[in-house]
């Protein structure tokens, strides 16, 4: 082939592969999902509160680090009790400002049916449940793996606190709306090693959240 036929197919293939990214958009999308990250202050803090849905109870508390028992440094766990049969929600925000939150996950459990290491579980049994928030992305670990459900968990995400930088390019722009509108979704993976797959989510573009109902835990996230 001339020279100058290779420059034009080559000139051509790389114009495909810009367009079909979409407007801010370097990375080809077979490279596996691009999780958003925490915006502001690092480490990134959080709140929880939790409780039975319609008691009008609510327990708060600081998430912080777990120690060296388990889970590593630079993650942070909260733990509640789910009963089959009751309603029981959790709640964790992000604090964004030395004054302001804004929701970031609200899981709610009625119907375990199965606990790894337990078996089946009757009516009024109950499972504690880890929820680890990651600390640089947008990301939550549900546990313990292979808990399952015959009515689905809800689980909801705001992506708020990536603070509409949803390309990670450092600013806010077309790109951003792009990615939002168009690419964003809800992930999940069994594992560290496992691939991530996307799974349905409603989405809100007005309130910056989606929302998923889970037969199983595992780990999610928002990504793109």
């Amino acid at each position: 082939m001339r020279p100058s036929l290779v420059s034009l197919t080559l000139a051509l293939a790389l114009v495909a592969c810009s367009e079909s990214h979409g407007p801010g958009l370097e990375q080809p999308l077979t490279q596996g999902p691009h999780l958003l990250r925490w915006a502001g202050q690092s480490p990134p803090q959080f709140t929880a509160i939790g409780g039975l849905s319609g008691s009008g109870v609510a327990t708060p508390g600081l998430l912080r680090a777990s120690g060296p028992s388990g889970l590593s440094l630079g993650q942070y766990v909260v733990t509640f009790w789910a009963v089959r049969g009751e309603t029981r929600w959790v709640q964790v925000n992000y604090l964004s400002g030395s004054d302001s939150t804004q929701p970031f996950l609200r899981l709610t459990t009625f119907d375990p049916t199965y606990a790894p290491g337990v078996g089946e579980l009757a009516v009024g049994d109950s499972v504690l449940i880890s929820v680890t928030v990651d600390s640089e992305n947008v990301k939550v670990s549900l546990e313990p793996t292979g808990l399952r459900f015959g009515e689905p968990a809800q689980l909801q995400m705001w992506y708020g606190g990536a603070n509409g930088d949803l390309n990670g390019d450092g600013v806010v722009d077309d790109g951003d709306a792009y990615v939002e509108s168009q690419l964003l979704g809800m992930w999940c993976r069994e594992g560290p090693f496992d691939e991530w797959t996307r799974i349905w989510a409603d989405q809100s573009l007005a309130d910056e959240v989606l929302s998923g109902a889970l037969q199983h835990f595992s780990e999610y996230a928002v990504s793109w």
